[in-house]
């Protein structure tokens, strides 16, 4: 590969990272948001090294030394085969670099100009399921009204709580869709440790409203879903909805927030 097809190369990957990371929170549809600023760093330093190697291989002298070295090569090449030599002379440079390098081209042209989306419900319903960790205890919830809350929570309360404390409360939570079988359909959250390479999934079963659009992120209002027994392992992780709304999706898609007040 010429030396400044590589400086291109490095150029456009670094831009490519610098637009999802500093210019944009697209990254965080890959990575975990505490990864962004090692984005940052690694983008400017690809670019700095395009830019180091674009004004090397620009500078008039380089190019004479250059110039230079292919007379030497050619003197010694000519000296050789008076000498009766039949190969090449040692100090001729036959090298180039690894074509491979160029499989990084696509992927930085579609960090520039056409960036992936955040994992959906493909992925979750091929994922593994997020085990939710054991609660030590449980704050008390509001007196009155509905109660905000992730999945993650919902979750913990439905199989954990001994006190019960979601029977007969209306709960607040929010989601994209995933489609289930026979028309049924879950309210998902994708949580990462480091990149959407390692993704789980969180669901919980929604009851009594047709299913919206794949991937379509909302924020459902219900109470729970009677299956098994609240406070243990049997209780279903399911929700009545009683009101849905389309909701933008987040800037940090893969993180179970609590949904916010109003």
């Amino acid at each position: 590969m010429k030396r400044h097809l590589q400086s291109v190369l490095l150029l456009l990957t670094g831009a490519g990272v610098l637009r999802v990371s500093l210019f944009s929170d697209i990254s965080l549809r890959y990575v975990k948001e505490g990864l962004q600023p090692f984005l940052i760093v690694a983008g400017s330093v690809l670019v700095g090294l395009g830019l180091v190697a674009a004004w090397r291989d620009g500078v008039p002298f380089a190019r004479m030394d250059h110039l230079d070295d292919e007379q030497d090569d050619h003197d010694d090449h000519d000296d050789h085969q008076r000498d009766g030599g039949s190969s090449h002379p040692h100090g001729h440079d036959h090298t180039h670099g690894p074509r491979v390098a160029w499989l990084l081209l696509p992927p930085a042209l579609a960090l520039l100009f056409f960036a992936p989306p955040a994992l959906g419900s493909y992925t979750a319903a091929r994922d593994s399921p997020k085990i939710v960790e054991k609660y030590a205890r449980f704050e008390p919830l509001p007196a009155q009204g509905p109660v905000p809350l992730s999945l993650s929570e919902f979750t913990a309360r439905a199989q954990q709580d001994e006190e019960q404390s979601l029977k007969g409360r209306t709960v607040i939570t929010e989601g994209f869709v995933t489609p289930g079988k026979n028309g049924t359909w879950n309210l998902t959250r994708l949580l990462v440790s480091c990149c959407a390479a390692d993704s789980q999934s969180l669901t919980i079963r929604m009851y009594g409203v047709r299913a919206p659009d794949a991937d379509t992120w909302v924020r459902v209002t219900g109470t729970w879903h009677p299956g098994g027994t609240l406070g243990t392992a049997s209780a279903a992780v399911a929700l009545d909805v009683t009101a849905l709304q389309r909701i933008p999706q987040p800037a940090i898609p893969y993180r179970d927030a609590v949904p916010a007040a109003g």
